[in-house]
């Protein structure tokens, strides 16, 4: 009996059955209908995505680590939201780590043979210093991944924190977390080919996964990416707007905080508000855990 054919994302789409013989447009057309549909499914699980938050943002206040691991399309998913946090938060590489099925070489070349193997999920979460004090994103369209269930099994046996984002009801990853995630997307214009809505549906829990826990912890003031790190002009021009957005003074007199600062956005904007010296800036964030609403408040 066929291991996949009951599930949802492997079914036909009705909507898609005559698509090898449309013309371009009729094809982008069908594709955008089906693409609306998972914005509500996403939304439906919003509860579940809070709660799965809220006990994300617990862990990395105690000093633990996310983690997301997949195969193929979910994998790489998870590494790309895991490799934009640090530009986007200044977290540190550590805090948010993603890994793949087959390694850094699955990133660009697919290895679909590696998913097969729940002792390689296991191997790798250990190999990256998995412990039981840190929280684990396990990531498959389907449900039943045996690289991510292997990966899951040894996070639950240590006691961490485990959450399963997939895209089919009743899927066996879902029955395996504490925080199940199941938007469901229903069938893909070409049947299978989850890189398409189940994709989407995944990349959009990924950004509010990893969005809202740094706004919960703080990375975030209003609703300005004020622990940017300026890494190159494009960065050095957003910085300088943020900060004079932020501390509600013109370009001129946000740049010259801006050096005074050493480029550190979050040290000019308490510089301006509350009018001390860089010095005391970098005192008060300190004091505050690097929140700037914090240390503007304290």
């Amino acid at each position: 009996m066929a291991i996949l054919e009951h599930l949802g994302t492997e079914q036909r789409n009705p909507a898609s059955g005559e698509i090898d013989r449309l013309e371009t447009p009729e094809i982008l057309r069908i594709m955008n209908e089906e693409d609306q549909k998972v914005a509500p499914a996403v939304g439906r699980e919003i509860p579940q995505i809070a709660r799965a938050v809220d006990a994300i943002v617990k862990v990395l206040r105690s000093g633990g680590r996310l983690y997301y691991i997949g195969a193929g399309t979910s994998g790489r998913l998870g590494v790309l939201d895991a490799s934009e946090c640090p530009p986007t938060f200044d977290a540190s590489p550590e805090m948010v780590q993603g890994i793949m099925a087959g390694g850094p070489a699955a990133l660009s070349r697919a290895t679909e043979a590696s998913e097969d193997r729940p002792e390689a999920g296991e191997a790798d979460l250990k190999a990256h210093g998995f412990t039981a004090h840190d929280a684990l994103v396990g990531l498959t369209a389907s449900g039943r991944t045996p690289y991510v269930l292997g990966a899951v099994r040894y996070a639950r046996s240590l006691g961490a924190v485990t959450l399963g984002v997939t895209c089919n009801a009743d899927a066996e990853i879902s029955r395996l977390v504490d925080f199940p995630i199941a938007p469901v997307v229903g069938p893909e214009i070409i049947a299978g080919s989850t890189r398409l809505k189940a994709g989407t549906a995944q990349k959009m829990v990924l950004n509010m996964l990893s969005t809202a826990s740094m706004i919960r912890l703080g990375y975030v003031y209003h609703n300005l990416m004020v622990n940017l790190h300026l890494k190159n002009e494009k960065l050095m021009d957003r910085g300088r707007r943020i900060v004079a957005q932020a501390a509600g003074v013109d370009a001129e007199r946000a740049a010259q905080a801006l050096a005074d600062a050493g480029n550190n956005v979050r040290a000019a904007i308490v510089m301006l508000k509350r009018g001390v010296t860089a010095e005391r800036a970098r005192e008060l964030l300190r004091a505050a855990g690097n929140r700037v609403g914090v240390a503007l408040e304290s």
